[in-house]
Order: C-alpha cells, then structure tokens, then sequence
C-alpha cells in the first residue's frame, strides 16, 4: 500500500478543494428545488408587485415546474456523482482498493448532511426568501441544461405512455381554489384563522360552484301583488310589507307582469296627490303600469359570481328565478348572493323569526326542513353533503327514497334524522344528532 504521507500533495489538495466546491454546489441544488417547490405563488406576486426582481424571476422558474425540477436533478446529480467519483479515485489512491468503502461512507455522510439536510432545512425555514435568493443563478442553470431536460422529459413520457400514465403539461396538482381552501381549513383546525374568517372567505370561493337554485327563495315563500286588487289593498299591501319590492301578477300568481318598488309607488301618489292640489282621494286614479317596472328573470342553474356581476353591470338587485321550462322557480336579489359571503344581513324592517338551528340536550339540533345543508355545514361546522340536495329535507327525501312521515328515524353520513313535523308533502321541521360513530354505515 505504501506509505499515505507520500500521496498527500497539490493534486491530493486539489482533489480534496474539488470534492468541498462540487458539495457547495450539490447544496445549493438541493436547497434551490425546496425553496422553489415549497414557496408560495401568492408571496412571491406580492413581492415582484413589490419592485423584487428574484421574485418575479421565481415566478417565472415554477411556472414550467416540470422543466425547473428537471434541470436542478439534473445538476444535483452531476455533481454528486463526480464527488463521489473523486473521492473513490482519491481513497484508491491512497490506500488502495480499502479505499472504495470508506470513500462511499465518508461521502454519503458528507452528501447527506451538507449537500441535502443542511440546505434543504435552511431552505424550507423561510422558502420565498431563499427562492428569490437563487432566482438569479438557477435561470442560467435551466436555460443550459434546458435541451437536456426535453429529452429525458420526452423520454419518461414515452415511458409513462408504455403503462397508460399520460401527463398534462398544462395540468396543476392542486388548483388555486382547492390550496387556499386547504390552507383556510388547515389555519382553523390549527386556531389561527375564525371560523367566521374562514367562512367568509370560502363563501367568496365558492361562488363560482353555486348556482341561483341553490340560495334562491322559493316560489311559495315570495309575497306577490296581485294586479287585479282594489288599490287601496294593493298600496296598503306595499306599505305594509317589510319588503321593498314585490313582485306583481295578474290572473295566475306565476304571471308576473312587473315589479312594484315601494319608492315609486309612493313618488306615483304624491304626483298625484300634489296634482290634485292636495286632494288624496286622486290615489284611486293610480295607474300601476306607470311605477311597474320590467320583471328580471334568470335561469336557476346561473352560477353566483355570474348573477353577482350581471346585478352590478345592470344596476339591479332584484330578479326572479325560472325553470327550464321558463316556469317561475322562485326569486334572487343581490342581498341573498352577499350573504353567502358576509353571513346573514339584517335591518331594522327584516321580520323576526325563529332561529334556524334551535340546540337541544345531548348534542340535538333541531332546524327547519328548508335550511340549505350550506349552511347547516357553516353555523354547526358538519360535513353533510350537498350534492344531491340543497336542503335538509331534500337531502332527507334524496336517502329515504321517499316523503317520510312525522316520526320517522333515518340514519345516514353519519348523522341521525327524525322528522318532528309534515305539512302536506313538505317536510317542516326535522330533529338531527352526530352519531357517535360517524363511520357507522347507514
């Protein structure tokens, strides 16, 4: 073997320099991937609004993510293997075949602890500063290493193909949606984030997987005017109503031919009233079609956030809701849309009535049939679903397969539900409790 003092000279040295820059390096990739896979998208927009350059050049290295991760690979285990290369040729050469062992532990130690562990900690302990500290550099790396990097892609889609796995370049894992309602649920479950916070910011969300069915009130519950009254009734109707606008019918309750707005109806009597030099009895010659105006109907599968616009472009705040056979459905105003943001919105001319939800001993809740399961999930914090069905009682018909009678106990997702009251074929009231195992089947 000889002696190993001998060996030690420049080219050992030299080696030895080599074997801690390729490390550096090796560092400085595996740092770089965690710091530009693990930061946020959203921090690094806000920063390059900011006036940062690295963090708009971070934007725009994961972008292409695919192409990004394949150079830093790329790089990383050129590196790796040419220091663990000159590390086995300088071992062997000092202490001859022995060598091969202790250079493959010395280097995987080396590699583990100061090419992986050490930048990858410093890395993930605050991702978007890192990210647009390496920014810079990793540009230049992707853009040498760019046609490379289309070949083995080409070439693992190729192979991916061979087992039926097809990959959407234009893809993303995880949406914009689906990580902030993520991240919103992981900061309630950890306390950070209020269930009202995060209630508010999800109803924002899920404007656009909602549509005007599914908040609307129903056609039985709208108050209407009905043309061919006396007008007196009818003036005394709207005046009276804790609503500001009422839909108008003629004949048949689904025929509406306008909408009264209280505001107008009275500017229509003090014209009257004013041209008649005082004289109230000129009000019985009030013309409705005057203060009427034109009724505003949607289709009920209209999402939210579009309703929402349509009511702002038009200066509206009030429509009416139709079928597909352009039958009355029921009615939307602007108000109904923003408290599936804000929560409910009361004033004082909102009429008072029982609460939704009313709790009971041993973790029961009684609510109305009507409640949307939405919003049964929001105030209680449950996971209903609400695919099949808007409300409570359709959830309840939707599983029974049937109109359940008064009395009736139905166990299902988790939950039980007794039916407290019927009224013809509509179920009013309704008794629920989590079970206590919510994996108990149906």
């Amino acid at each position: 073997m000889g002696d190993w003092a001998a060996h030690i000279d420049t080219a050992f040295w030299v080696t030895c320099g080599a074997i801690v820059v390729l490390l550096v390096v090796s560092g400085f990739f595996s740092g770089s991937e965690t710091a530009l896979t693990a930061s946020s998208r959203g921090k690094l927009k806000a920063q390059a609004d900011k006036g940062a350059s690295g963090a708009q050049k971070a934007l725009a290295l994961t972008e292409d993510s695919e192409r990004m991760i394949g150079a830093v690979l790329l790089g990383n285990n050129m590196v790796n293997i040419l220091a663990a290369s000159l590390a086995t040729a300088l071992f062997t050469r000092v202490l001859g075949d022995g060598g091969v062992a202790l250079a493959t532990l010395i280097m995987t130690i080396l590699v583990l602890v100061f090419a992986e562990v050490l930048p990858k900690t410093y890395a993930i302990s605050n991702p978007e500063a890192a990210a647009i500290r390496v920014a810079p550099i990793l540009r230049w790396v992707v853009a040498i290493f760019s046609p490379v990097v289309s070949v083995v892609r080409f070439v693992v889609r190729r192979v991916l193909a061979l087992f039926g796995v097809s990959i959407d370049p234009d893809s993303l894992i995880l949406s914009v949606h689906e990580e902030i309602a993520g991240t919103l649920a992981l900061g309630h479950s950890s306390g950070s984030v209020e269930k009202e916070h995060r209630d508010r910011l999800l109803g924002a969300l899920d404007l656009s997987e909602r549509t005007v069915e599914e908040i609307m009130r129903h056609r039985s519950q709208i108050e209407v005017v009905n043309a061919d009254d006396p007008i007196e009734v009818i003036i005394a109707q709207c005046i009276n109503s804790p609503h500001s606008r009422l839909p108008m019918y003629r004949e048949d309750p689904e025929n509406i031919t306008g909408i009264l707005y209280a505001r107008d109806l009275v500017r229509e009597m003090h014209r009257l009233v004013t041209e008649a030099g005082g004289d109230y009895a000129a009000i019985g010659k009030l013309d409705l079609s005057n203060c009427a105006r034109e009724p505003y109907f949607v289709p009920e599968t209209t999402p939210l956030d579009e309703q929402m616009q349509e009511f702002l472009r038009l200066r509206r705040h009030f429509a009416l809701v139709v079928d597909e056979y352009g039958a009355l459905h029921g009615l939307i105003t602007l108000e109904d849309i923003l408290e599936e943001i804000v929560g409910e919105i009361e004033d004082e001319y909102d009429t008072t009535h029982a609460p939704e939800v009313e709790r009971g001993a041993d973790g029961e809740v009684m609510v109305d049939g009507a409640m949307t399961i939405r919003d049964l999930n929001r105030t209680l914090d449950w996971t209903l679903p609400d695919e099949e069905a808007v409300t409570v009682a359709g959830l309840v018909i939707h599983e029974a397969q049937s109109i359940p009678e008064q009395g009736q106990v139905f166990s299902f997702h988790g939950y039980r539900f007794r039916i407290l009251a019927r009224e013809g074929n509509r179920i009013t009231r309704i008794s629920l409790r989590a079970m206590e195992d919510p994996t108990e089947p149906a």
